[in-house]
């Protein structure tokens, strides 16, 4: 009597796609956390660096700068002005925000003009013009009737 082996090799063959589908997934979904926590780490690295107009480097940043440095440093290109950042990724409700997501405000210029990074707990970290990288509250009498919008760039 002969056994054929092709219904053998077929169920194997299912298997391993099986498990290899589910480990390809299991390894994407960890690292998004892994990058958010990444970008608050290296955006408190830089915590009380000068502002600088136009500046995108430790030296000095200016608030676009900042925020696109710190996704640069991460593997994530953004655009350079904040009005185009706020073009990228989904929009985000203000009760939704999680660390790592970009929040947008109108100060200088109508639309988005003041960018800033979610830090947690209604805080964001940012380049303030006037004391450098810090970090704020979104409910700040200056930030709060200025916000303007957020966007998630990580899923």
């Amino acid at each position: 009597m002969r056994l054929s082996l092709k219904p053998l090799a077929v169920c194997l063959v299912v298997l391993m796609l099986v498990v290899v589908n589910t480990s390809v997934f299991a390894a994407s979904a960890k690292p998004t956390a892994v990058k958010t926590d990444n970008i608050i780490k290296t955006a408190e690295k830089y915590l009380k660096t000068p502002y600088r107009f136009g500046g995108e480097s430790p030296k000095g940043f200016d608030c676009s700068g900042f925020v696109k440095f710190v996704y640069d440093k991460n593997g994530k290109k953004l655009p350079r002005s904040a009005d185009v950042q706020y073009m990228q990724g989904k929009k985000v409700e203000r009760s939704k925000l999680k660390p790592g997501d970009l929040v947008f405000f109108t100060t200088y210029a109508a639309g988005a003009s003041h960018v800033g990074i979610y830090y947690g707990s209604g805080k964001f970290i940012h380049a303030s013009s006037s004391r450098g990288v810090m970090i704020s509250r979104l409910d700040e009498t200056y930030w709060k009737p200025r916000y303007f919008g957020a966007k998630r760039i990580l899923n």
